[in-house]
């Protein structure tokens, strides 16, 4: 079974989360029903301690405290997918783990214009970033855990 690593999680008015998976997926997590059926949730009525959510270790899930924490997989099957600009967008080094490739084969491919500067794949400073679509077209799906 392979993870929904989580990438990244912002919050949102509501009692709401941002949740950024390194596949490239966003989705919107609703903390409300748990805050009303779990006592220890409860405590994410306080603003400071909602707002302090991060990514834990590793991007298994998200963690406010050690006591009020959310898996990966909870936050994958039970957030609404929601659509922004940056949806199928890819690190290099996120690529490479869920394609089982290294970062230099992909940064091949660019050379060899398999994979097309400007078109599929971006550099933003240091970072290299491809579209999923890219990588399924080039490497077909990615490999399970």
């Amino acid at each position: 079974m392979r993870f929904h690593k989580v990438k990244d999680v912002a919050t949102q008015e509501d009692k709401k989360l941002t949740v950024v998976f390194a596949n490239g997926t966003t989705k919107t997590y609703d903390v409300k029903p748990l805050m009303e059926r779990f006592p220890v949730f409860r405590d994410l009525e306080d603003e400071t301690l909602f707002s302090a959510v991060e990514v834990d270790q590793g991007g298994y899930g998200i963690v406010w405290n050690d006591d009020i924490d959310l898996s990966c997989d909870e936050l994958w099957n039970n957030g609404v997918e929601t659509t922004t600009p940056f949806d199928g967008l890819i690190s290099f080094s996120d690529a490479s783990e869920l394609w089982g490739l290294s970062e230099s084969t992909l940064r091949k491919a660019i050379s060899y214009r398999k994979i097309i500067s400007g078109v599929d794949a971006r550099k933003y400073g240091k970072q290299w970033v491809v579209t999923a679509e890219a990588m399924q077209r080039e490497y077909g799906a990615p490999i399970p855990d």
